[in-house]
């Protein structure tokens, strides 16, 4: 804990934070969140409403035009492959979707007191639902969201939300051998992606860690794609966060999002030779460039 934490957890008695972290259950500690909240929420006044409405960075609208983002939003859908199942997901997901799998601090996501959080990251949650289908015995698995996400975390510039929408992809499939899964996967979304951004695509892959990928992408990858895909290696960003190999998507210089091979399904399942492919783009972002 911080010390400011620390300062907060000195005004209530000894073996508080100790009582409402482990000893009591999820029901019981979400039935005392729930008095608490709405205890609080009684004495909100509407003069303080608008308040935080005007000054609570999570609450405040987009400056995006939604007629134009949902524009974006049908493209991206109709140039889907049907090997993709869409996936309409809900906005909270179980506590720790973001910590547990992704290892992103905590506070970075806005967590309810309902044992859940706010969706942060839709690839996330497609990795469960990927998981969920392969133990049904699915041999490979595609979907795609589009979903619109809350980070906790600050962020800097004119415009800029603390909620913005992801249009994501999560793949998984079991290995077999000498990266070819691997390449299969890349094929499928960055073929996608080209589609999307057109000539102008900007695809990259960064080689964290060296593996026969290396091979595929030379004699698999490249020559199945109809754009250039070409190797970043100066990016350090995220080397801890994907497992080998990361993705960089943008649109003729302007960076539109990222992605990447995870161990998350290979996590939940508790099977090292399961794969996982996610990539993601700012909708937002696209819409403004020009979709």
């Amino acid at each position: 804990m911080g010390d400011v934490s620390e300062r907060f957890w000195a005004k209530l008695p000894d073996g508080s934070r100790d009582a409402l972290v482990d000893q009591l259950s999820q029901s019981e500690l979400q039935s005392v969140l729930l008095d608490v909240t709405r205890e609080r929420a009684a004495k909100v006044t509407p003069a303080r409403l608008l308040q935080r409405w005007q000054q609570d960075r999570f609450v405040q609208p987009s400056t995006i035009d939604p007629r134009e983002l949902v524009k974006t939003q049908q493209r991206l859908w109709e140039l889907l492959p049907e090997k993709f199942d869409g996936v309409q997901l809900s906005p909270v997901t179980p506590l720790g979707t973001s910590s547990a799998i992704a290892t992103i601090n905590q506070h970075q996501v806005v967590s309810t007191i309902r044992g859940t959080e706010v969706a942060s990251d839709p690839t996330n949650e497609l990795a469960i639902e990927a998981a969920v289908r392969r133990r049904a015995g699915q041999d490979r698995v595609h979907l795609a969201a589009c979903q619109r996400v809350v980070r906790a975390q600050p962020f800097d510039g004119p415009g800029v939300s603390a909620h913005f929408e992801l249009f994501v992809l999560v793949s998984s499939a079991r290995d077999t051998g000498s990266c070819r899964t691997e390449a299969e996967l890349l094929i499928d979304h960055l073929s996608f992606w080209h589609a999307v951004l057109g000539d102008k695509a900007g695809l990259t892959f960064t080689a964290f860690t060296e593996s026969a990928l290396r091979d595929r992408i030379e004699d698999t990858v490249r020559p199945a794609l109809g754009v250039a895909f070409t190797e970043d290696t100066e990016r350090t960003k995220s080397a801890s966060y994907y497992a080998g190999t990361a993705l960089g998507i943008d649109r003729g210089g302007e960076g539109l999002g990222d992605g990447g091979f995870t161990t998350w399904t290979a996590d939940l399942l508790g099977d090292a030779k399961e794969r996982c492919l996610t990539s993601c783009i700012s909708t937002e972002r696209l819409t403004v460039i020009g979709a």
